[in-house]
């Protein structure tokens, strides 16, 4: 059995722990046969080999009588940068739990489970569904909405330096005074309008209006304005992705190109990753 997770994108400017798009990076947990003790085979740095691994941990805590397997794991999503890495190991291990404990878990449930243990949506959600989704948690419970997919490339620029989330949140401010909050407030919900008429020159304009996280993490992205100015230049808009140091990019395919060797142009050396929106979420292929 194979479990294929993809990354996630969040934010997009102003929707804030609460908007999140599924992009064409992939996490991969292979299950070889089962074992004496959790045996966890990857070349992902520092990260568990044993049941302290994440995906096992996750899978535990959903179905604490699963017997230890040997998995192989494979990613290209770069860890603590912004791209959901920590959110799909979540939602393979709620997958894992699901498929070797027979627990037939609903969409639903996945999203719950997996926005419990994440603490909010914008990232499992899209990891789960697939494709563009805005949900919060309300009465203690989690909602999530599917929202149209953009027609557009996302070209993520990936520093080779990472930026944990502990660090990127204590940077921001503890709270926002009344007005501010409502204009930050305002301006994420009309960008959620602007997705669903698909009005993507306004979503353009309010995904760079954001007033929650993005100027207060600026400091620790010096990428994201010169990358931000090279973007107008081609019609395109640009956001943190997530907690950063990912900068991300909404640009049309006919503009990419041009965009990428503009960026080079002007210095900036790092990974560049063309994206496309995964419609699918979590997947399983039985072997």
């Amino acid at each position: 059995m194979k479990i294929k997770v993809p990354a996630s994108s969040a934010n997009l400017g102003p929707g804030f722990d609460s908007i999140g798009l599924a992009v064409s990076l992939y996490l991969n947990v292979a299950v070889k046969e089962s074992a004496k003790e959790w045996q966890v085979d990857h070349q992902l740095g520092d990260l568990p080999h044993d049941e302290h691994n994440m995906i096992v941990q996750t899978a535990l805590q959903v179905a604490p009588q699963l017997s230890p397997q040997h998995l192989e794991v494979s990613s290209d999503i770069p860890l603590t940068h912004g791209l959901g890495s920590s959110s799909s190991a979540i939602v393979a291990g709620i997958e894992l739990a699901n498929q070797l404990a027979n627990l037939k878990l609903t969409k639903a449930a996945k999203v719950e489970i997996a926005s419990q243990i994440e603490g909010h949506p914008d990232n499992v959600a899209p990891a789960i569904l697939g494709g563009l989704v805005i949900g919060t948690n309300i009465d203690q419970h989690f909602d999530a909405v599917e929202a149209p997919l953009p027609p557009y490339d996302f070209v993520a620029y990936i520093p080779a330096y990472s930026l944990a989330t502990k660090k990127a949140r204590a940077v921001l401010p503890r709270q926002l005074d009344y007005h501010s909050a409502i204009h930050a407030s305002a301006v994420a919900n009309t960008l959620v309008a602007a997705l669903f008429k698909q009005d993507y020159s306004l979503v353009s304009e309010l995904m760079e209006a954001d007033n929650f996280h993005e100027q207060y993490r600026a400091q620790l992205v010096p990428e994201l304005i010169p990358i931000r100015q090279v973007g107008h230049v081609y019609g395109a808009a640009t956001y943190l992705s997530g907690a950063g140091p990912t900068v991300m990019t909404m640009i049309t395919p006919d503009k990419t190109a041009a965009f990428i060797e503009a960026l080079r142009k002007k210095g900036l050396s790092d990974r560049i990753e063309v994206l496309h929106p995964d419609r699918n979420g979590v997947v399983v292929d039985d072997q």
